[in-house]
């Protein structure tokens, strides 16, 4: 108390630089995660595991697993499972394998390659997917029967379609413009991938500003500018640095002389290019920023994140939480046919083992990125970063020599690890008992 009796203020608590920053918590710990394996491997791999070539095959392997568990958060947050991604994939897969090489040549009377084949190929696929997310929907939705069990009938259900689409054979995909969409095959180069480097890098320092401007007007407490200016340096670094460093991994010198070749040119002595952004990471990255866009700027993300936090509550507040049901999981499925595309032009052909086992992949990405499995939590880039975690993870233990089997179980210890963490995390937070 002062001599005129009025109450001295409290002095304002001290806060960490974590909490200056208003970084998550959870985020920063996958990080960490991410930057230890990362550590660990270059170490033993004398540099190889971080070199441009590495990580650009690790990014291009990780794309159809991040693609699909940028849908998984959706399905998690909602208090539902999806078991039958893997089957979905490899079932849109067999779809636009034959309808490519057999069904549309025969019925359009066109030659293989022809570009409007692969247009109306692509567009049958995912409306396959969305088709077959929508029917596991309706089941779950209005029919009430549990996800789990409707999911876990559709990865045998969608599994063994596939294999009679087919007639159990593989179908090798030969087509150019198809392979774009697989990674080495699609790359935009190095001049153009600084390019959009640096508009991404523009982009996302305007998208902080505006944020800040925007907690500003409405009264809302918004960090110093400093922090602010730190976060800006910490995003700009991080694009700029893995554009940087796949344009550093350089195109082979026989690739190129039949890139030449097949334009009836010779090759100029000592001509060199570079690999760059490969295409799928570009469809990775957009798909991540709609479905951000969509789970906080949309009316559709507010119900599924509401569901998912109390359905009762949602269903009470007048949300058609069945319908709400359908759109997820046929998002679900659309994002499926999306992978199965790139997938199967990585890969080059379309072999009935292909998605095998990614649906437990893609559940790992999410509850690794900090989705909870009791519904409400979730966001899409920890998933995409829990698929980067799994890839560089299974990647390195590759490099060194480490069995298959034994890679499957580093990742289901890593999975339940998680799980346990985030129990802990949110026990701790008081976010449940």
């Amino acid at each position: 108390m002062t001599d005129t009796g009025q109450a001295i203020p409290a002095p304002a608590p001290k806060r960490g630089i974590i909490d200056t920053l208003e970084i998550d918590v959870r985020l920063l710990g996958m990080l960490v995660a991410f930057a230890a394996i990362a550590l660990v491997f270059t170490i033993w791999t004398g540099g190889t595991f971080v070199s441009p070539r590495n990580v650009f095959n690790i990014s291009v392997q990780a794309v159809p697993v991040a693609i699909m568990a940028c849908g998984m958060v959706f399905v998690i947050v909602a208090r539902q499972i999806d078991l039958s991604v893997g089957s979905m994939l490899a079932m849109c897969s067999a779809v636009m394998a034959m309808s490519q090489a057999t069904w549309l040549p025969t019925a359009l009377g066109l030659e293989y390659g022809s570009p409007l084949i692969l247009v109306i190929t692509i567009l049958v696929g995912f409306a396959v997917g969305t088709g077959m997310g929508a029917i596991t929907g309706w089941l779950v939705g209005y029919q009430r029967i549990p996800s789990f069990i409707v999911t876990l009938g559709g990865l045998f259900v969608w599994r063994n379609v596939n294999w009679y689409t087919t007639n159990g054979q593989s179908v090798s995909l030969t087509d150019p413009h198809l392979l774009m969409f697989g990674g080495t095959e699609g790359v935009l180069g190095a001049p153009v991938s600084m390019v959009l480097g640096v508009a991404a890098s523009v982009a996302a320092v305007v998208g902080l500003l505006s944020a800040r401007r925007n907690k500003q007007s409405h009264g809302f407490i918004v960090k110093p500018a400093w922090a602010e200016g730190v976060m800006m340096a910490m995003v700009v670094g991080t694009i700029m640095l893995f554009v940087t460093w796949l344009s550093r991994y350089p195109v082979p010198e026989a690739k190129l002389k039949r890139l030449f070749e097949a334009q009836g040119e010779v090759m100029p002595e000592g001509y060199t290019a570079m690999h760059g952004l490969p295409i799928s990471v570009i469809i990775l990255i957009v798909v991540a920023v709609g479905m951000t866009i969509i789970a906080r700027k949309t009316r559709l993300g507010r119900y599924i994140f509401a569901m998912g936090g109390n359905p009762d509550a949602a269903e009470l507040s007048g949300i058609n939480t069945r319908a709400l049901t359908v759109k997820i999981f046929a998002l679900m499925g659309f994002l499926c046919g999306l992978a199965a595309l790139i997938a199967q032009a990585r890969l080059q052909s379309h072999g009935n083992d292909i998605g095998m086992l990614e649906e437990l992949r893609v559940i790992a990405a999410a509850v690794i990125g900090g989705t909870a499995l009791a519904g409400g939590v979730g966001t899409i880039y920890g998933a995409v970063l829990g698929a980067l975690i799994m890839q560089s993870l299974q990647s390195g233990m590759a490099m060194v020599g480490v069995d298959t089997p034994f890679q499957n179980v580093v990742v289901g210890l890593v999975l339940v690890i998680a799980v346990w963490v985030d129990i802990i995390y949110r026990k701790r937070m008081g976010l449940m008992k």
